[in-house]
C-alpha cells in the first residue's frame, strides 16, 4: 500500500493529520467500529479522565487492527468523538505518540458530542484501514 498526501494547506499537519490521501496498491480493506475506553468484557475504565480514556481506546483500536493483521500504519481515516473537545485536544499527543513512528497522518474528523453509547466515556474512535 502506498500513501499520497494531499494537502492544499498545511495547517493540519501541526496538528498530525493530511487533508487527504491516495491510497493506491491496497487490496484489504477493514472499517472499524468506534473503539472506547471498555476492558475484555465491554466494562468502562477511567471514569473522568480523558487522557487514560483515550490511551485505553487506542489500545482497543490497535488490539482490532492487529486482528487483521495491520496496525496504526493502515489507518486511512479516522472519525474521532469527544464529549469534551478542548480536554480530549489538550491529550492529543498520544495521538501524535501512537501515529507518528508508524509515519502515518491519516485525514481525520473531531467532533463534540453531548454525550457516547455508554454513560461515563468521554471518547471514542473509529478507523477505516487498508492493506
Amino acid at each position: 500500500m502506498e500513501r499520497t498526501a494531499v494537502n492544499p494547506w498545511n495547517w493540519s499537519l501541526k496538528l498530525g493529520y493530511n487533508q487527504g490521501e491516495v491510497i493506491t496498491g491496497a487490496t484489504r480493506q477493514l472499517t472499524v467500529a468506534g473503539q472506547t475506553a471498555v476492558d475484555g468484557e465491554g466494562t468502562p475504565q477511567y471514569e473522568g479522565d480523558m487522557r487514560a480514556q483515550i490511551n485505553l481506546a487506542l489500545d482497543n483500536l490497535e488490539a482490532v487492527l492487529a486482528e487483521a493483521g495491520m496496525d496504526l500504519s493502515n489507518v486511512t481515516r479516522l472519525g474521532v468523538y469527544a464529549t469534551d473537545v478542548d480536554e480530549a485536544l489538550k491529550n492529543f499527543d498520544l495521538m501524535g505518540m501512537r501515529f507518528g513512528p508508524k509515519h502515518a497522518a491519516p485525514p481525520m474528523t473531531l467532533l463534540g458530542v453531548s454525550r457516547l453509547a455508554i454513560p461515563g466515556l468521554l471518547f471514542e474512535i473509529e478507523a477505516s484501514a487498508a492493506a
